[in-house]
């Protein structure tokens, strides 16, 4: 028996030490990086930045794999059901927060089953109306839907999506009622904000950026707590609605157990990368801010993000498509 227990210290010594030298052998061979988003929109143009940075500073290529569809839900199924060993990361944005709560039964826990490794950026959105409606300011947006209550449409780019529930968080907040309109994605919904099908859209900075400098749509804010470079003087929403802030942002995590070693040498290159002026630079011209976050720091922010938008799902009885 004494024999059996040493053989088996010592197998589970060689275990441990292989797991070691893995993870700090990590990587030797190239790192899948899912976005749950198509190729061409931000998310897919930030992580192909980040993703080109971490490839030299890795000396492994990170691969950036689109795989989009039922709200980003497949991409973080399969990170979640990848072995844990640093070679399957998946972009996080705030659908993952918001989808623990519009889909009744999801095959996993988003918070429960992930390692957060890095939070990435920012991105503000804008509170955006058709040129013809009489409000240029939000207090005049206020003003204007609390007495034609029901009769503005709210254009967005979908049921759950940041952009629905930033006008729903808009309408708990404000106390006035608009009729959501869903569309499949940013570009038909801007369409049909210019063209007066709807009057009314809260829409990604970058995908309205063109639209707005060419005054097609009119903006009110940004839904920031900080005025946006991109547009000089355009003020928050915050101003005239006290602790409204719906951003959208992004981040890395890895699938629960992967070692502490590699969370760490990925979170110490995303950072590094972010510090770059070179990265930073390019990153602005797409309209994001840095947010920097330790993987300690990213995981409160994921659980306070989840908690923030289950409220606004319940309160605007939202459910997944």
């Amino acid at each position: 028996m004494e024999f059996v227990r040493q053989a088996v210290g010592i197998t589970g010594l060689l275990i441990a030490s292989l797991g070691s030298a893995s993870a700090v052998d990590y990587p030797t061979r190239p790192v899948r990086w899912i976005v749950g988003y198509p190729a061409g929109g931000a998310a897919d143009i930030v992580a192909r930045i980040m993703g080109q940075w971490l490839s030299e500073r890795l000396g492994q290529s990170v691969i950036i794999e689109n795989k989009s569809g039922a709200g980003t839900n497949i991409a973080t199924q399969a990170v979640i059901a990848a072995p844990p060993d640093g070679y399957t990361l998946l972009w996080v944005s705030p659908a993952n927060a918001i989808n623990a709560t519009l889909y009744e039964a999801l095959p996993f826990n988003f918070l429960r089953d992930t390692a957060p490794v890095a939070g990435l950026v920012r991105f503000a959105l804008v509170l955006e109306v058709n040129p013809k409606l009489p409000a240029a300011t939000v207090a005049e947006l206020l003003a204007y839907a609390k007495v034609n209550p029901g009769r503005l449409s709210m254009a967005s780019f979908g049921v759950g999506t940041a952009s629905h529930l930033a006008g729903e968080l808009f309408q708990t907040m404000s106390g006035v009622r608009m009729v959501h309109v869903p569309y499949r994605g940013s570009a038909p919904a801007v369409t049909d904000l210019i063209a007066g099908q709807t009057q009314v859209m809260f829409d990604n900075l970058t995908s309205s950026l063109a639209q707005i400098r060419s005054g097609a749509v009119r903006v009110l804010a940004v839904t920031t707590q900080e005025q946006s470079a991109m547009l000089p003087g355009t003020p928050t929403v915050s101003e005239t609605l006290p602790g409204f802030e719906a951003s959208g942002w992004s981040g890395i995590v890895a699938p629960r157990g992967t070692p502490g070693e590699i969370v760490e040498r990925l979170h110490r290159e995303v950072d590094a990368g972010l510090a770059n002026p070179n990265v930073s630079a390019r990153l602005a011209d797409v309209g994001s801010t840095l947010m920097p976050m330790t993987p300690a720091r990213f995981g409160a922010f994921l659980a306070a993000e989840t908690e923030k938008w289950g409220k606004v799902v319940k309160a605007s009885g939202a459910k997944g498509e």
